[in-house]
């Protein structure tokens, strides 16, 4: 028969290993969906994701919506912005923060806001009750 080289190993066929198929992505995608399902873990981030449903809004709207100083929001606006869920575009003097393409879904129920969509799963939000 044909030498080996040194150092040389001959496999027989029967001892190979099979190629390994590759495993296909999963669509639930869970280290994404922990990390968005984690940046809404805070009453305050989830209460800034329903501010934000109709239109942008700046810290300091943000800030008096919560109830809080305007440097407590940037925490919550950073974690809310590193999941993807919200992004800030600069104007002038101030930042306007807003959800990002896709992230608010309209619900058609009457008692239903929208729905905030993570990809892995949606969350529905429930109509603001009326202060009076």
């Amino acid at each position: 028969g044909v030498g080996l080289a040194e150092g040389a190993i001959e496999c027989r066929e029967s001892h190979r290993s099979p190629e390994v198929p590759a495993v296909p992505e999963d669509p639930l995608r869970p280290d994404q969906c922990a990390e968005m399902l984690s940046a809404l873990a805070a009453p305050e981030r989830l209460r800034i994701v329903r501010f934000l449903a109709p239109g942008p809004q700046t810290v300091t709207a943000i800030a008096g919506m919560l109830g809080v100083p305007a440097v407590n929001v940037s925490h919550h606006l950073n974690v809310l912005r590193h999941a993807d869920l919200i992004a800030g575009k600069k104007q002038g003097r101030f930042v306007l923060y807003s959800l990002c393409p896709g992230v608010l879904e309209k619900v058609s129920a009457a008692r239903e806001a929208g729905a905030i969509n993570l990809g892995c799963c949606r969350l529905v939000l429930p109509v603001e009750p009326v202060k009076r």
